[in-house]
């Protein structure tokens, strides 16, 4: 099976940072580790089946083709486009922000 390869903007690349301070200073290095850990698989599987995420937010704003994928026990969701050549990684979001405006910033 081809994998398409995963390119996160620089904004996405800021959630993770953003979301992996809070771990360490708020919970520890273990929890942190588990927080890329479940990011990685989240990565896995989009690489592999970037067709299984949910379109839900692309309709919600009209934005065609963007896609989501929880992580597995945090609550985080990888947004992202998948192109001819690459997956697009847009965002990595907590999932009790307001998701469409932030969305609509990374336009």
């Amino acid at each position: 099976m081809n994998t398409k390869p995963l390119v996160p903007r620089e904004l996405a690349e800021r959630d993770v940072q953003q979301a992996l301070d809070w771990y360490l200073l708020e919970a520890g290095a273990q929890v942190a580790l588990g927080f890329i850990d479940a990011l990685e698989q989240a990565y896995g599987h989009i690489a592999l089946y970037p067709a299984t995420g949910s379109p839900r937010y692309a309709h919600e704003l009209g934005l065609p083709g963007l896609r989501s994928w929880p992580l597995t026990r945090y609550p985080y969701i990888v947004f992202y486009v998948e192109r001819e050549e690459c997956i697009d990684i847009w965002r990595v979001l907590h999932a009790h922000r307001d998701i469409p405006a932030w969305l609509r910033a990374t336009q």
